[in-house]
């Protein structure tokens, strides 16, 4: 089998697995499963809302889904793992399914759409976008979307940061789709900025004043007398004559 080959089918396979581990812990309140290859085995992380209801009394449920994935799926050693999804009013998959539940009891679809967008948003989303299509009103199909907060359409933060669901509610008119898009609270989107306030300057430090010390006076030049001088100054002054 070829790389290309391989890759796609590692992509179908799980694409089946998350398919049946959907329609299996519906009532759990699936919300997602990673699925890793080791070098034991395949891991299996599953989310869920309730993780008893996963395991099941005395783990019969959890070694019926180990069982089925050997057997249907033909996985290495499938290993699962339960986790807690955590707050459920932000996983998509949760919400969507929430979403499809209201409306197979009777709902309206824009009470139904508006009371979740707002739940969503109250637990600290940055975005949601709901969208609900099929025969909501009517024998004609037709779409609706609620949007609040903000939301990547495109490109890779579209890919890695929002977190997508989508759920499918059976009426008696046909089916009605509910897809869900929400971005956590904890992401930090890649245009996301904050302009910083200008730091206010230090005190400068008061500047010691310093007062230079006083330059050396040079001492007073001796005065060189000359050699008449100093002959005058050694002859002893004459007597004075009284006179008579």
């Amino acid at each position: 089998m070829s790389v290309e080959k391989k890759f796609v089918a590692e992509g179908i396979t799980k694409a089946l697995v998350d398919e049946y581990l959907a329609e299996e812990l519906e009532r759990a309140g699936y919300g997602g499963m990673i699925m890793n290859r080791t070098p034991m085995g395949t891991q299996i992380t599953v989310y869920a809302e309730k993780p008893g209801m996963v395991i099941g009394k005395g783990g019969k449920l959890i070694r019926k889904i180990t069982r089925d994935l050997d057997r249907k799926f033909h996985l290495d050693n499938p290993q699962i793992d339960v986790q807690d999804v955590g707050r459920g009013d932000l996983n998509g998959r949760v919400v969507a399914n929430r979403l499809a539940s209201s409306l197979e009891r009777g709902w309206y679809f824009r009470k139904a759409g508006q009371s979740m967008m707002r739940r969503v948003m109250d637990a600290g989303a940055l975005g949601c976008e709901i969208v609900i299509s099929g025969k909501l009103t009517g024998p004609r199909s037709r779409t609706e979307k609620f949007i609040s907060g903000y939301i990547k359409h495109s490109g890779k933060p579209a890919i890695d940061l929002v977190d997508k669901g989508y759920s499918v509610a059976v009426k008696k008119l046909g089916v009605i789709g509910c897809q869900v898009r929400i971005i956590p609270p904890d992401v930090r989107l890649p245009d996301d900025f904050q302009i910083e306030q200008p730091k206010a300057p230090a005190p400068e430090a008061e500047k010691k004043i310093v007062t230079p010390a006083p330059a050396p006076q040079p001492a007073p030049a001796v005065e060189t007398k000359s050699d008449l001088d100093q002959l005058l100054e050694s002859e002893p002054a004459a007597p004075d004559t009284k006179e008579e």
